[in-house]
């Protein structure tokens, strides 16, 4: 018969959670919240041109404007992104 610790005794994502190195859990964060999110509207085709519009006033570029919301709203920002690519996508 095969006895298990008291430490073991949880089971699934809490049981996990805690075996890992507590610094690993907002590296994580991190990286799937924001860095990820901002590569992806970075390298993606539907986030608009990487220069400004024709004749427009505005500095920016669709995809930079884009890059900005997600870098401050993270893991909404691209949210949002998706929904905005899922929209246009429809309407096409």
């Amino acid at each position: 018969m095969i006895r298990r610790s008291a430490g073991l005794a949880c089971a699934g994502a809490a049981g996990t959670l805690s075996a890992m190195s507590p610094a690993l859990l907002p590296w994580l964060l991190l990286v799937f919240g924001f860095v990820l999110p901002l590569i992806h509207v970075a390298l993606s085709r539907d986030a608009g041109l990487s220069r400004p519009p024709g004749p427009s006033r505005c500095p920016f570029s669709p995809r930079a404007g884009w890059l900005v919301i997600v870098l401050l709203l993270g893991p909404i920002g691209w949210l949002l992104f998706l929904r905005s690519r899922r929209r246009r996508r429809g309407q096409a």
